[in-house]
C-alpha cells in the first residue's frame, strides 16, 4: 500500500471516529442538577467537604478539622498511625541516629511499635524477601517498556501473581507474607523499570542493580536506582523521612479505598494492589507531585523575576484563569481535602528541606515555593469569592526534595508508591479479617424507559 492510499484510509477512519465521537458526547452527559435532586454525595464527600464515613479503621488518621455544632473549625493538622503521631516516629529516629520507615511498616502492620528484636527480624525478613523471581526484569519488565513507570509496576505487581503458589489464598499469614514480599520488592520494580525506560526511551545506556543485604529501602533505592550506586548517608535519610511520612494517610484517601474497594470482593492481593498504584498515579491524588514540579518549572521559564510577589502573583492568577501552565485552573500542592489549617507532612518536610536546599544550592528553588505557599491562599480566596482555610499540601515541598536528591521526574509518583503500599497492605487485610462484606454503594439510574427498535427501524 502506497504511502497516498494509507493517507486516505487514516482520514477516513479519523473521520468514522469522529462521527462516533458525537455520539458518545451525548451518551456521557448527565446535568448538574440531578446531582442537587438525588441528594448525591459527589466525590463521596458532604456538604462541607468532609469524606462520607464509609468504614473504620484501627490503621491511620489524618485530622484537620472539627466539627461544632454543625460547623467545620480547621485545626492544625494531625497524622497518625496506629495511634502514634508521625512526628514522633521520624523525630526519635533522627533522634536514635537509625533508619524509621521499616519501623512504620511494622507498626502499620501489627499495630505495635517492634523491639529491638523484633524489628531486627522483620528487617531481616524484608531482605530476605527483596530479589525479585528469577528472570522477572528479563520476562516482565524489559519485554514491554513503558513511558510510565506507575502503570510498569503495576503490571509488575499483578505479574507476580504468576510466582505465587498461594496467589489467591486471602488467609492472613499468605496475606502478610504476600504483603512483606511486595513492600520489600516494589524499590526494585520501580528502579528497575526506570532503567529500562532509560534504556528504551532516552537511549541511555542499562544498569540493572540488585539489591543489597544489610540496607534499608531509602538506602537500597538509591543504590539500585543509580548506575555508580552512590549515595550519602544524609540523602539516605532525607528519604527514609520521605517514606515515613507517605506511608499512610488513612482508609479514606482515594488509592487505599480502591485497595479496600477490591479487597472487599476477595481478589488477591496482587489485583487489589495493581488497582492502587493505578489510583495513585492520578494527577489529583500522587500524581500531583509531578504536575507541582511541572507548575514550577512553567512559572520559572516564563516569570522574568521569581522573586517579585507581584510578578509571580499574577502569574498565579492566570493558571487559575486556566490561562497558564496546563490551563486546568489549579494551583498545585495548595489545598486539601481534610487538612485546612496546615498539613502535618507539609510542615514535617518543610523543616528539613530549607536546610538542605540552602546547603545545596537550591535556595532560589525554595523561596519561590516559600513564596506560593504564603499567598496562594489569598489569590484563591479572591479569585472564587471565598475565605477559606487553605494549607499547602505534602506534594508542594516533595517534588523539591526528589529533585535535590537527583531523582528524575518520572520517580515522583513511584516513589510515593512504593512508601504507601505499606499503608495499602495493611487496609487489605484489616478489610478482609473485619468488614466481610462487599463494598458496593448505589448509583441512581436517571434513563427513561425505551421501546426496542428493529434495526431495519432506526434511524
Amino acid at each position: 500500500m502506497n504511502d497516498e492510499k494509507m493517507k486516505m484510509n487514516k482520514d477516513e477512519s479519523r473521520e468514522r471516529f469522529e462521527h462516533l465521537l458525537e455520539h458518545a458526547r451525548g451518551a456521557y452527559s448527565i446535568p448538574a442538577s440531578a446531582f442537587d435532586n438525588y441528594h448525591v454525595k459527589r466525590g463521596l464527600r458532604e456538604a462541607d467537604g468532609s469524606g462520607v464515613t464509609a468504614g473504620v479503621t484501627k490503621i491511620g488518621k489524618a485530622h484537620g478539622y472539627i466539627i461544632n455544632e454543625g460547623e467545620k473549625t480547621p485545626v492544625d493538622g494531625v497524622l497518625e498511625y496506629r495511634g502514634y503521631n508521625v512526628s514522633d516516629l521520624i523525630n526519635h529516629a533522627i533522634l536514635e541516629d537509625r533508619y524509621g520507615f521499616e519501623e512504620c511498616i511494622y507498626l502499620l502492620f501489627f499495630g505495635k511499635l517492634p523491639t529491638e528484636s523484633q524489628l531486627e527480624e522483620f528487617t531481616g525478613l524484608l531482605n530476605e524477601y527483596r530479589n525479585l523471581p528469577a528472570r522477572f526484569t528479563e520476562d516482565v519488565i524489559m519485554k514491554a517498556p513503558s513511558r510510565s513507570i506507575m502503570n510498569k509496576m503495576a503490571t509488575s505487581v499483578l505479574s507476580l501473581y504468576s510466582y505465587d503458589d498461594r496467589a489467591d489464598d486471602t488467609s492472613l499469614e499468605n496475606m502478610l507474607r504476600q504483603s512483606m514480599e511486595i513492600v520489600a520488592r516494589m524499590p526494585v520494580i520501580a528502579a528497575h523499570a526506570y532503567a529500562v525506560y532509560r534504556n528504551e526511551f532516552q537511549g541511555r545506556s542499562l544498569h540493572l542493580i540488585n539489591p543489597k543485604n544489610n540496607l534499608g529501602t531509602a538506602q537500597n533505592f538509591l543504590r539500585i536506582s543509580r548506575p555508580d550506586k552512590s549515595f550519602t548517608e544524609e540523602e539516605a535519610r532525607l528519604l527514609d523521612m520521605c517514606l515515613v511520612i507517605h506511608a499512610e494517610h488513612g482508609g479514606g484517601n482515594n488509592s487505599a479505598f480502591a485497595c479496600r474497594v477490591l479487597s472487599s470482593s476477595g481478589t488477591d492481593t496482587y489485583a487489589a494492589l495493581g488497582a492502587a498504584i493505578g489510583a495513585l498515579k492520578g494527577p489529583k491524588h500522587g500524581g500531583a507531585n509531578i504536575k507541582v514540579q511541572e507548575m514550577f518549572d512553567c512559572i520559572k521559564s516564563k516569570v522574568s523575576d521569581t522573586t517579585n510577589v507581584d510578578e509571580v502573583s499574577c502569574f498565579l492568577k492566570r493558571i487559575l484563569e486556566g490561562k497558564e501552565y496546563d490551563n486546568g485552573g489549579l494551583i498545585y500542592g495548595m489545598g486539601h481535602a481534610v487538612y485546612t489549617k496546615s498539613d502535618p507532612r507539609t510542615v514535617m518536610l518543610k523543616s528539613y528541606a530549607k536546610k538542605f536546599a540552602y546547603d545545596r544550592g537550591f535556595e532560589k528553588d525554595y523561596d519561590l515555593i516559600e513564596m506560593v505557599e504564603r499567598i496562594s491562599p489569598d489569590i484563591i480566596n479572591d479569585y472564587k469569592g471565598t475565605h477559606k482555610d487553605i494549607c499547602a499540601n505534602v506534594d508542594l515541598y516533595s517534588g523539591l526534595i526528589y529533585k535535590m536528591l537527583n531523582i528524575p521526574i518520572e520517580m515522583y509518583t513511584p516513589l510515593f508508591a512504593i512508601a504507601r503500599v505499606a499503608g495499602w497492605c495493611a487496609h487489605r487485610m484489616e478489610e478482609l479479617c473485619t468488614s466481610k462484606r462487599i463494598i458496593r454503594p448505589g448509583y441512581k439510574c436517571i434513563s427513561s424507559s425505551e421501546d426496542y427498535i428493529e434495526l431495519k427501524d432506526r434511524k
